[in-house]
């Protein structure tokens, strides 16, 4: 049987390549529900193109424009951010593929695993927000959360055949984005443009951001905390500017997998949406012939990458904090998109409403709204 799919954020950059993947495999996979935030024109074309059950406009100003080029063909349309969490009720839903951008996959996210969907995860924000209370919720509905990040599907499939084998080290790649090897003064004067432009991946804007300035890592290093029930120091972040080698892990006899494969998004989701069944992809493979500089790593410099270093420690005290970091460093990125504050000054942004939020050791889901609402309110009056 098909496997029926639900794709949240539809419209951004893991929404198209997760339909480009169904697109490539109708025998497999067919679209059950297609949301977005605004890009409601775009949302009208998918629609059109899979015939979804159902789509979801989440900003309620485009629902009569989504509704009335709609309304020729069998699909629902809903709006508002309580449909967005409701919908992933249906019972015709076999997995969700959680490709919201930032904190706004949170709820719908978990109200998906309530109701016993398998999960595709592509939203890190998710696991660093609430990690615990996400993972503990799987458990207990039993429902699997498998990895879209590459990095986290790369984990999971050294991990695969393994069983109780004990991890000594999780081995976490960067690219190392745009700015690899530059220095604080050459940062201080980087455009939004300049940032924007990663060497290796095609991602949305506030990805792009974050891995520029290694704060993506630091997310990254969180989720997998929660996702393969490691402490922090039990991560080790390798930058590797090829972006061949995907990530692994190192085991306590000292050997090493690691998952290789060319830099391109479509792999791990079709990985995580397809499996255990790997399918073909009919995507280019890895040329070992043609690599100019062989596969190269370097430590990640620190002091330069200070986002990187603020997420570790948020990862090593807990409590709220990670979510703290999370809702400081969205808003951050949107003033530095904005011209409003400068690459280096993100750091002290977070840093900043990190220090005057309120702190919680052992925070509820309700804990955790209120937590990422008054970072954000902090955040926004800064």
């Amino acid at each position: 049987m098909k496997r029926r799919i639900a794709i949240l954020g539809s419209t951004g950059s893991i929404g198209t390549q997760t339909l480009d993947v169904i697109k490539r495999n109708p025998d497999k996979f067919e679209v059950e529900v297609l949301t977005c935030n605004h890009n409601w024109e775009l949302l009208v074309k998918q629609a059109i193109e899979f015939s979804p059950n159902a789509v979801v406009i989440a900003d309620k100003q485009f629902y009569q424009q989504t509704s009335d080029a709609l309304k020729d063909y069998s699909v629902k349309v809903y709006a508002g951010s309580e449909a967005l969490e409701q919908v992933v009720e249906f019972d015709s839903i076999d997995i969700v593929v959680a490709a919201m951008v930032g904190y706004s996959g949170l709820i719908p996210t978990v109200n998906a695993i309530k109701h016993k969907k398998a999960i595709a995860l592509a939203n890190k924000e998710t696991l660093v927000a609430a990690g615990n209370i996400v993972i503990k919720t799987a458990l207990e509905n039993h429902v699997p959360i498998l990895p879209v990040d590459s990095e986290h599907s790369a984990i999971f499939q050294s991990l695969i055949g393994e069983g109780d084998n004990e991890i000594d080290k999780i081995l976490l790649t960067a690219s190392g984005g745009p700015f690899r090897g530059k220095n604080r003064e050459f940062l201080a004067t980087v455009t939004k443009e300049q940032a924007l432009k990663h060497p290796n991946w095609n991602m949305g804007a506030k990805v792009t951001i974050d891995s520029a300035s290694l704060m993506n890592k630091g997310l990254e290093t969180i989720e997998a905390m929660h996702l393969f029930d490691v402490p922090v120091d039990k991560i080790e972040v390798l930058v590797h500017p090829q972006s061949i080698i995907h990530s692994g892990v190192q085991f306590q006899d000292g050997s090493v997998k690691m998952q290789l494969g060319v830099p391109d998004m479509r792999l791990p989701i079709q990985f995580a949406i397809g499996y255990p069944e790997r399918l073909n992809s009919g995507l280019p493979r890895v040329d070992f012939f043609s690599l100019p500089n062989g596969l190269t790593f370097e430590k990640p410099d620190l002091t330069v990458f200070r986002n990187l270093a603020i997420a570790m420690d948020a990862a090593r005290k807990g409590g709220n904090l990670p979510c703290i970091m999370n809702a400081a460093n969205e808003i951050a990125v949107k003033r530095f998109l904005q011209d409003k504050i400068g690459f280096l000054q993100m750091s002290d942004f977070i840093e900043t409403v990190m220090n005057k939020t309120s702190f919680i050791q052992n925070p509820t889901l309700d804990d955790i709204i209120a937590t990422h609402s008054e970072a954000t309110k902090i955040s926004e009056s800064l």
